[in-house]
């Protein structure tokens, strides 16, 4: 016996089938959605596929380089679930397109769940900050399915989750927001929907990126969904109010398997898409936008002045060194002309004591005396050598 019925949450109608007996098997016993379009009768099973998928050891680019840098390196595991949260203006949408056109690039399908714009109004959006996404819905790698999440049940919308998944046989599925999905009924609900859809993807190796809105203006590490617990990978988008200014920050709350980066980063949305930056972190705290530019700024003032100052004493120092050098070789030019002093004087008077001796032998032959020669002594006394006058 099979039952069909209507059950009405929120005032949105969902179709639901129960088998209530089938003799001879062990049957389902749940209620499961079905859907009648013009594709037939179609019914979801309601539990989810368990804890028994394949973790794969492949890692994909985020699309943006220092991200990669911060998840380990490598960026984020295959079949993985990815979890973006933040305030309002944060830049949630902003980082999931950057994780679908990259997806892209790679040659692999995208397909886009969108609760809150249009296709049109997405492109045009992300078209703002460098990401062109038409070419890629062109080429068919990229595909959105927009929707209010009010016009379904929850169960319907798994439901064409799963068929529009299983059509576009994609690589990566986003789902921005999932804080909507509440909106479509009670809270419990939503979280088992979603926990059902994160089990399909990883069952499929499918990359899922989901983003949540959190409400207010406080930083939470919670989702209005409660999944934070299910995610593999979770980024913190804040807003950080210093000096009159509001800027974006960047977290890596968790990522299972691999080491990632405890810091936080300076989350920038440019004409030429997401850009990280490094903040500083000194006496007055962290620092960003302005601020941190200012202060970026003064440290490379005292870096140029100690540049100067040890310009500066390169320079005395050379011109001390010139100096010793121009001392020294005067000093060695005067050593040297001694040394060549003292070499003639010593020839002139060698010369002198030649002279001398010459004239001594000349007056003895002309006084037509004996040659005096000098004996060598004996150790006892000088020899003599006489001659008769």
């Amino acid at each position: 016996m099979i039952l069909l019925d209507h059950r009405v949450t929120e005032q949105v109608s969902t179709r639901r089938l129960r088998v209530v007996k089938y003799r001879g098997t062990a049957h389902g016993t749940n209620e499961y959605p079905f859907l009648i379009d013009e594709q037939g009768f179609s019914v979801l099973p309601i539990t989810s596929n368990g804890l028994d998928h394949l973790a794969s050891e492949e890692r994909i680019s985020t699309g943006i380089p220092r991200l990669d840098a911060m998840l380990g390196g490598g960026g984020l595991y295959r079949g993985s679930s990815v979890l973006v949260s933040g305030t309002a203006g944060t830049g949630k949408s902003s980082l999931a397109a950057h994780f679908a056109k990259e997806s892209c690039v790679r040659g692999e399908r995208c397909l886009y769940f969108a609760f809150e714009e249009s296709e049109s109004q997405i492109v045009r959006n992300m078209a703002s900050i460098g990401v062109d996404l038409r070419p890629w819905i062109k080429k068919d790698l990229l595909r959105f399915v927009a929707g209010r999440p009010t016009a379904l049940g929850l169960e319907m919308h798994l439901a064409l989750m799963h068929r529009r998944i299983r059509q576009f046989q994609p690589r990566m599925v986003i789902v921005d927001p999932i804080s909507n999905l509440a909106s479509a009924g009670i809270l419990r609900d939503a979280t088992t929907m979603l926990t059902r859809l994160i089990d399909f993807l990883k069952t499929e190796q499918i990359t899922g990126v989901l983003t949540s809105l959190t409400g207010g203006g406080e930083q939470k590490e919670e989702t209005e969904v409660g999944i934070s617990s299910l995610i593999d990978s979770w980024l913190l988008l804040r807003t950080i109010e210093l000096g009159g200014e509001r800027n974006r920050g960047l977290y890596v709350i968790k990522s299972r398997g691999m080491a990632h980066s405890n810091q936080i980063r300076e989350f920038m949305l440019t004409p030429r898409g997401i850009n990280l930056l490094d903040v500083y972190v000194g006496l007055e705290g962290v620092l960003t936008g302005s601020m941190r530019a200012a202060q970026a700024a003064r440290e490379r003032a005292a870096e140029a002045e100690r540049i100067r100052q040890a310009d500066a004493r390169r320079r005395s120092s050379a011109r001390r060194r010139s100096a010793l050098e121009a001392q020294i070789a005067a000093l060695r030019a005067e050593l040297e002309g001694e040394e060549a002093l003292g070499h003639d004087e010593a020839s002139e008077e060698a010369a002198r004591l030649a002279q001398q001796r010459d004239d001594r032998e000349g007056m003895a032959r002309r006084r037509r005396a004996d040659v005096v020669k000098e004996a060598p002594t004996n150790g006892r006394g000088s020899a003599r050598t006489g001659a008769r006058s």
